[in-house]
C-alpha cells in the first residue's frame, strides 16, 4: 500500500477529515445537549388518554360573519342603518359605521333550544352536540396572519401547524394512512403553512388528498409495476437512503423521505379504499348531500372522506372551504355558502354519532375572523369587513358538552366580554380532549420548547367532560 495516498487519500487529508469529524461529533453533542439542535422523537403510536381519539377541524377560510350565523344580536336588527360609534379594543381603534343587522331569524333548535340562524336548517338539529363559543376572539385582522393562528398559534410564519402538533402528540394508529390529512375545498389564505410541521420532522406535516378517482397524485404505479417489484425497488432505495442517514442523523428530512416511501407504497393498497365513496350507501349519500348537482356535493364528499379517513384511524383531519371574504354582498354569499356547508356538515354529526365515532371525535368550525356588524360600502349590496374582536367558534363530539352557548359579545356583536375565547383557549381544550397538556407538550427547537398555545391558553372547563 501507498502510504503517501492512504485510502485514496494524502495522509494530511486523512488526518485532516478524521480531526473535523472528531470537532463535528463533539460539537454536535454540545449542541444537542444546550438544546439548539432539534430532537427527533419517535413516532411510536400512543393510546390517548383523552375521550378523543380524533379531530375533523372544518375551517371555513376568509371569516364567516358571526352575527348572520351563530350570535343573534336583536339590538343591532332594531338600529339597522344608524350610525354608530365603536369604542378602542386593545390593538383595533375605534370606529364609526352604518350599523347593519342581520337579514336572517334565529330560531331555537333542540332541546337546549339554541338559536342558531336559519342559514343552517339542518344543522341547527345537531344543536344539542353543539358547544358554541361566542366569545372567540384573535389578534390579527389581517386574512394571512390570522389564519396561521388559527392553524398554528402564531400569526407569524413557520410553526407547526395544530394538526401536526396532535400527530406528533399521539403518534397514529394506522401505518397504512397519514396521521394527518388535509382536504381543500377552495385554498386559505398563507396556503400550505396552515398544515405545516414547520421545525418539527417532516413526517408530521399534513398530506392533501384531492376528490374524485385520484384523491392522491401518483397513488397508482407508473408503468403498472408489478407489486413485488415495487416492493425490491422500495427495499433497495430504502437502505441506500439509511446508509446515507447515518451520516446525516438531524436530517428529519431524509428521514422523513424514507418513511414517505414505506408510506406511499402501503397507501397504493389502502388509500383508494379509504376514500372510495362508491362503497357508501344511496342515504348515506343523500345525509351529505352528495349527488344531484347539489351545491353541497363537493364539501359533501369531502366531509364523507373525512369520516372514513378517522374511521380507519387516521387523527386528525383539516377541511378547508373558502371564500367568506364577504366585504360585497354579505347576505348573497352567506346564503350561497352556507347551501355548500349546511348539509354536508349536519350530515358529517349525524353520521358519526350514528357510528359511535361522536364520542371519540372532536368536530372543530372556525374561521380565522368574524365580521364586522356595520356595514362596509353600506347600499343594497352591503358587506361586512374582518373582525377579529368577537367572533364564533363551536365544538362538538369528543366528550364536549353539547347544547350549550359559552361566551358573549356584547349588544352589537363587536367585542367578545364574557368569559372571552382566545385562540390560544380553543387549541388548549381541544388537546385537553386528546388527553395532552397544553402547557407539556413541547417540541425544542433553537434552544426553546415551544408548544402549540406558545406561553398562554386555558382550558374551557364548562365544556370539557374530563377534568
Amino acid at each position: 500500500m501507498n502510504g503517501a495516498n492512504f485510502c485514496g487519500r494524502t495522509r494530511r487529508e486523512f488526518l485532516c477529515q478524521a480531526g473535523n469529524g472528531f470537532f463535528g461529533t463533539a460539537m454536535a453533542y454540545m449542541l444537542a445537549r444546550d438544546g439548539f439542535l432539534g430532537s427527533a422523537r419517535a413516532n411510536a403510536p400512543a393510546a390517548p388518554v383523552g375521550p378523543a381519539k380524533a379531530c375533523i377541524f372544518l375551517f371555513m377560510a376568509g371569516g364567516p360573519s358571526h352575527v348572520d350565523t351563530f350570535d343573534p344580536k336583536p339590538t343591532l336588527t332594531r338600529l339597522d342603518g344608524h350610525n354608530h360609534q365603536f369604542p378602542t379594543i386593545g390593538l383595533t381603534p375605534g370606529k364609526s359605521g352604518i350599523l347593519k343587522g342581520s337579514p336572517f331569524r334565529f330560531p331555537r333548535r333542540g332541546q337546549s333550544g339554541l338559536p342558531i340562524s336559519d342559514l343552517f336548517p339542518e344543522l341547527g338539529s345537531c344543536a344539542d352536540d353543539m358547544a358554541i363559543l361566542r366569545g372567540s376572539y384573535a389578534d390579527s385582522h389581517a386574512h394571512g396572519s390570522a389564519t396561521l393562528q388559527m392553524n398554528t398559534g402564531f400569526i407569524r410564519q413557520g410553526f407547526p401547524s395544530i394538526g401536526s402538533w396532535a400527530y406528533y402528540g399521539l403518534g397514529t394508529v394506522n401505518q397504512n394512512l397519514p396521521g394527518f390529512v388535509v382536504i381543500v375545498n377552495g385554498p386559505p389564505y398563507s396556503g400550505a403553512q396552515n398544515w405545516s410541521s414547520a421545525f418539527m420532522p417532516a413526517r408530521f406535516q399534513g398530506t392533501v388528498f384531492g376528490q374524485g378517482r385520484d384523491t392522491i397524485a401518483n397513488i397508482r404505479s407508473a408503468g403498472n409495476v408489478a407489486a413485488e417489484e415495487q416492493r425490491r425497488q422500495i427495499e433497495l432505495l430504502n437502505s441506500l437512503n439509511e446508509r446515507h442517514l447515518t451520516g446525516a442523523p438531524q436530517s428529519s428530512e431524509l428521514a422523513a423521505r424514507i418513511a414517505s416511501y414505506e408510506l406511499a407504497f402501503n397507501m397504493q393498497a389502502h388509500a383508494p379504499e379509504a376514500t372510495d365513496l362508491s362503497r357508501e350507501s344511496e342515504e348515506t349519500l343523500r345525509l351529505y348531500g352528495i349527488g344531484n348537482g347539489q351545491p353541497s356535493d363537493s364539501f359533501g364528499r369531502s366531509c364523507l372522506t373525512a369520516r372514513r379517513l378517522v374511521e380507519r384511524g387516521v387523527r386528525f383531519v383539516q377541511l378547508f372551504h373558502a371564500n367568506w371574504d364577504t366585504h360585497g354582498e354579505n347576505d348573497a354569499r352567506h346564503r350561497q355558502l352556507c347551501g355548500q356547508t349546511d348539509r354536508p356538515i349536519a350530515g358529517l354529526l349525524k353520521d358519526l354519532k350514528r357510528m359511535g365515532l361522536l364520542e371519540s371525535t372532536i368536530v372543530v368550525w372556525a374561521g380565522e375572523f368574524g365580521r364586522t356588524p356595520f356595514a362596509q360600502r353600506p347600499g343594497p349590496n352591503a358587506g361586512r369587513d374582518h373582525h377579529p374582536t368577537g367572533f364564533t367558534t363551536w365544538l362538538a363530539g369528543g366528550g364536549i358538552k353539547g347544547g350549550i352557548a359559552h361566551g358573549s359579545t356584547d349588544e352589537f356583536g363587536y367585542a367578545a366580554v364574557e368569559n372571552r375565547t382566545h385562540v390560544h383557549d380553543l387549541h388548549a381544550t381541544i388537546l385537553h380532549q386528546f388527553g395532552l397538556d397544553h402547557e407539556r407538550l413541547t417540541y425544542r427547537y433553537n434552544g426553546r420548547d415551544y408548544r402549540l398555545t406558545d406561553v398562554e391558553g386555558n382550558v374551557i372547563r364548562e365544556i370539557a367532560t374530563q377534568g
